[in-house]
Parts: C-alpha cells; sequence; structure tokens
C-alpha cells in the first residue's frame, strides 16, 4: 500500500516547470516584443509603398546627375558650352540639324543644339544642375522663414498673431507669376550698373529672391495653425506649469510635432520653383545663355519646334518626369507619415 507521502513524492516528479518567466529569454513559448518609434513605423510604412520607393529612386537620379554633371560631361567628352553643330558642320545655314532626329549619332547621343550646335546631353545634364540648385536654395529659404513666421504668429498669438496674419494675407494678395516677370528685370537694374556686363550671380541671386518673396506664406499659414493646435495640449500646458521657457516649449515641445509637416510641405515646393524658374528663364527674365538650364532649352526648343521638334523632346520629358516623380514622392511621404490620411 502506498503511502500518501510517497504519493506525493510521486506526484511531484511529474510536475512541470516554467523554463523562465513571460517575457524573458528563457521562456521558449511567448515571443519577446519590441517597440517601435514613430520614425520606424513611418519608415516601414514607406517602404511598402511601391511608387514611393520608385519615385524616391528617381528624384534621387535626378539629384545624383546634377552633383555629377561635371564627372558626366567629362566622361561623355561633350562640354556644355563648344559649338560641335558649327565646327563639324552638323547644321545647315539656317542652324538645323543636318541629320534626322535633330542630329542623333554616336557621337551625339541626343542632337545638337539647333542654331548654336552645342550637345544636347551636356545641355540638359547642366541644366538640371542650374534649375535644381536655384530651386533648392528658394525651398530652403522659404522654408526656415515660414516655419519661423508661422511659430512666432502660432505661439504668441494675440495681436502679434493678428498683424502677422495681414501680413500675410498682403503678400498672398500679389499674383505671382506677373510679380516675377514684372519685378525680376527691375532688380535686375538695381545691381547692374548702366553699360556694366552682368556678374555670374546676378540672375541666380534675382531669381532667388523674388521667388521666396512670395514662397514662404504657404508653409508659414500651415505651421501657424498647427502651432495654435498644439500650444493647447496637455503636455504644452505642463511644460509651461513646470516652468519651461519659451524657448525650451518651441525646440522641445513644439518643433519635434511638426517636422513631419514641415518634411511633407518642403517636398512639394521644391517642383514647383523648379517650374516657376524654368518658366522665368523661358520668358527671358531668367538665366541667360550661354548658362545651360531647362527654361532656355523650352525656348530654343520653342523657336524651332517645327523644323526640329527632336530638341524638345529630352528637356519635356525630363521636367515631366522630375516634377511628377517630386510630387507623387511628396505623397508617398506624407502618407507614411500620417496614416490617418488618405490619398
Amino acid at each position: 500500500m502506498t503511502s500518501p507521502s510517497q504519493a506525493a513524492a510521486d506526484a511531484g516528479d511529474l510536475t512541470l516547470e516554467p523554463e523562465g518567466e513571460p517575457g524573458t529569454p528563457g521562456n521558449k513559448g511567448t515571443p519577446e516584443l519590441a517597440g517601435r518609434t514613430p520614425r520606424q513605423l513611418a519608415w516601414l510604412r514607406f517602404k511598402r509603398d511601391r511608387v514611393g520607393v520608385i519615385c524616391a529612386f528617381v528624384v534621387g537620379f535626378f539629384i545624383l546627375v546634377a552633383a555629377a554633371a561635371p564627372l558626366i560631361v567629362k566622361l561623355y567628352g561633350k562640354n556644355a558650352y563648344d559649338l560641335y553643330g558649327q565646327d563639324d558642320g552638323l547644321l545647315n545655314s539656317s542652324g538645323i540639324p543636318i541629320k534626322p532626329n535633330g542630329g542623333i549619332s554616336s557621337d551625339h547621343w541626343f542632337g545638337v543644339e539647333p542654331a548654336l550646335g552645342r550637345d544636347v546631353l551636356a545641355l540638359l545634364v547642366y541644366g538640371i544642375r542650374t534649375s535644381l540648385l536655384i530651386a533648392l536654395a528658394v525651398t530652403v529659404i522659404s522654408v526656415a522663414t515660414g516655419v519661423l513666421f508661422g511659430l512666432t504668429q502660432g505661439y504668441l498669438s494675440g495681436k502679434t498673431d493678428y498683424f502677422m496674419g495681414r501680413l500675410s494675407d498682403f503678400m498672398l494678395a500679389f499674383p505671382q507669376q506677373l510679380f516675377f516677370i514684372a519685378f525680376s528685370p527691375v532688380a535686375i537694374s538695381l545691381l547692374v550698373n548702366p553699360g556694366e556686363q552682368e556678374s555670374w550671380w546676378v540672375r541666380p541671386f534675382v531669381l532667388i529672391s523674388v521667388q521666396f518673396i512670395l514662397g514662404w506664406m504657404s508653409i508659414g499659414r500651415l505651421v501657424r495653425a498647427q502651432v495654435l493646435s498644439l500650444r493647447e495640449r496637455e503636455f504644452v500646458e505642463a511644460a509651461r506649469i513646470s516652468g519651461a521657457s519659451s524657448w525650451r516649449i518651441i525646440s522641445k515641445e513644439l518643433l519635434p510635432n511638426l517636422w513631419s509637416t514641415i518634411l511633407v510641405q518642403a517636398t512639394l515646393l521644391l517642383p514647383v520653383f523648379v517650374t516657376a524658374e524654368a518658366g522665368l528663364s523661358f520668358l527671358g527674365v531668367g538665366i541667360l545663355d550661354p548658362t545651360p538650364d531647362w527654361g532656355l532649352m523650352f525656348q530654343t526648343g520653342a523657336n524651332n519646334y517645327q523644323s526640329d521638334i527632336t530638341f524638345m523632346f529630352f528637356p519635356g520629358i525630363a521636367m515631366v518626369i522630375f516634377v511628377v516623380a517630386f510630387n507623387l514622392l511628396g505623397d508617398s511621404v506624407r502618407d507614411a507619415l500620417d496614416p490617418k490620411t488618405l490619398r
């Protein structure tokens, strides 16, 4: 007959002991959970967006071409300033390429420019560099000014908000394109004395300045609206009650919650400034020859489209691809940072 103590001992031999506490590495049954930051979640959402990833590669390609333009042209063996058509006899007496399709050949992959005979590929590569650098400068200055203006307007509120808002409304009342066309020659004449030759920096400086003057208000208003909403939140009130200074509240509490909005608006503003710069050069109030520029290529193509339609094809396709890719990239970034947004 088995005693009660022996039965208890036998039962104890059959008892399974846990190998570890829940959530510890020794527990084989429970997987270890790892939290993700908002940036990691946004990156995961962006990687799932195939359109956004493709557009990011396209935009990166254009930026790489602009940065490596001298190296690309050197490896290609042609220069954006040499007149190949006139020296090599590639143009007829009217300045039109003799060979079909704009003079496309093994020596000139995209053909030659009508009238002057410069290599189209070299012009296109350096044109990307010119347009993108000017648009990037305008975007950086406009975003910085708009963020500073919107932060000040929204955080101080009251009379400061009122008067700064009226200034913003006044600037928004100007028609942008008409202002750019009318004011650019005036600004150039103020910087260049009569009879003197323009310096290389005058045209880029004027283009950056006139676009900046009317380009910062939209992001300023958006930041103001965000700050007005955030300044009444509990974490801002807690920081204010704890004695935090205004600078600390702005830099530690408000700005971290505005970076997503700022980033999205910057990606949407840059292609706008690229097209605006090209439009001003096309109308003759922007960059001038012999500096390569997308707008100047459109101008030359428009003057010779009846005899050489091929020349306008390359800058036109490049401009469309760049603008569409940047706009779609901005939409993808917005969706990744704000999953509640429905495209």
